[in-house]
């Protein structure tokens, strides 16, 4: 007879409820400790390409996603200065292509779903975990407040500065990438007409790039700008700045995004720091997923999918080795590393094509986009299709 596991999830972003969320589906009583006292509207946009829409559809969500997100029927590749339009990826295409749209969503209207569809779960704010320990056939997950949770399994997926990952092979060295981020957000219906943003936008110039696209339905337009800089070092998402700091960095840029900045009420800037993937995830019954496992550069998008794949992953070898746990958390292990080992390494690389400072290195990279979109296979800007073609669903059945 099997017995229901008991799972308990270290953190309560993306991953974790996603995570939570499949494992109620295939009836595990599962606890997630979260460190916030409450889900707070962090202002920050999220890109799920199709493969996180094929995930969310794993997890009974799709459609109640696509309502609060914003579908856009392109993305357009412009010039910094001049804003010549270099390419224009026809993600209305998607669909028909990969079987799921391509989705812009805000991260707490994606949380509120995936935490709305939770029936039987133990959800838990204020609870900060601040160490894991391996026992012979669970794990015990240790909270500030000095109490203890005991699991069959204990997930990590507490982020980039994972507890529970430093706890399993001690502090990771992240390096610093030599570039600065900025992120703003601003409402649609208080910008000027004539500054286009219904479609998704990537700006690239010397040393740089800007994007920005519609989320909640339209309704919102979220800013990341990108600058290498050594002038800020902390990585942190919640370090608020003035908007002087974009205008400056940016002067001489297109003048629709130097008119774009000043309508976000806040911008928060952080230092963008890369990580090598890690060898191993698990260490008995404790393993990691999302950030906590294979933190990567934004330069793919891929960060949301690739912790919704491991939630699928993940609850679907549990179920399958219900009687040999071990074997569970080998299969899920054996399942992603490849795909997310291969997606860290793909957004590190596109960081360098993004910034490139040499005009003649713009001018060579902007025919090759051209030409892609002429006349190429994988019609995606960035030679993506690898990313976007997988359906976790298909893999799983």
């Amino acid at each position: 007879m099997r017995r229901v596991p008991r799972i308990a999830i270290v953190g309560g972003g993306v991953g974790g409820l996603a995570t939570a969320l499949a494992l109620e589906r295939r009836g595990a009583e599962i606890v997630v400790c979260e460190q916030s006292p409450a889900f707070n509207e962090i202002g920050a946009g999220l890109n799920l390409s199709p493969n996180a829409l094929m995930a969310l559809r794993v997890l009974g969500v799709e459609d109640q996603v696509v309502a609060l997100g914003s579908e856009s029927d392109f993305l357009v590749i412009r010039s910094w200065k001049s804003g010549r339009i270099i390419s224009r990826m026809r993600r209305g295409a998607f669909r028909q292509q990969f079987g799921a749209p391509n989705l812009t969503v805000h991260r707490a209207d994606l949380l509120d779903v995936l935490c709305g569809a939770l029936k039987t779960v133990d959800l838990r704010f204020g609870a900060r975990c601040i160490a894991v320990e391996q026992c012979d056939r669970s794990g015990v997950a240790r909270l500030a407040d000095g109490s203890e949770i005991e699991a069959d399994i204990i997930v990590g997926a507490d982020g980039i500065h994972s507890v529970v990952r430093k706890t399993l092979f001690g502090p990771d060295a992240p390096r610093f990438t030599g570039c600065i981020c900025w992120r703003g957000m601003a409402a649609a219906r208080a910008l000027p007409r004539d500054i286009a943003v219904a479609e998704g936008a990537m700006w690239m110039g010397p040393h740089g790039h800007v994007v920005h696209y519609p989320v909640r339905r339209g309704e919102l337009i979220n800013i990341v700008a990108h600058f290498d800089s050594d002038s800020w070092t902390e990585e942190s998402w919640t370090r608020e700045c003035d908007v002087s700091e974009l205008t400056t960095t940016y002067a001489g840029w297109h003048s629709d995004l130097l008119r774009l900045y000043p309508y976000s009420a806040r911008w928060y800037k952080w230092a963008l720091y890369d990580r090598d993937p890690v060898e191993r995830w698990s260490k008995g019954r404790v393993t990691l997923l999302g950030d906590s496992a294979h933190a990567m550069l934004p330069y793919l998008g891929q960060g949301a999918a690739m912790a919704l794949e491991d939630a699928c992953v993940l609850s679907a070898a549990i179920a399958r080795h219900a009687n040999d746990l071990d074997e569970a958390l080998l299969t899920y292990e054996r399942a992603r590393t490849p795909r997310a080992r291969a997606a860290v390494l793909g957004s590190r690389e596109r960081a360098r094509e993004n910034h490139l400072a040499s005009p003649w290195s713009r001018l060579k990279r902007d025919v090759k986009f051209a030409f892609r979109e002429r006349f190429g296979r994988d019609k995606t800007a960035f030679q993506t299709a690898w990313l976007y073609g997988y359906d976790v669903g298909r893999e799983l059945r």
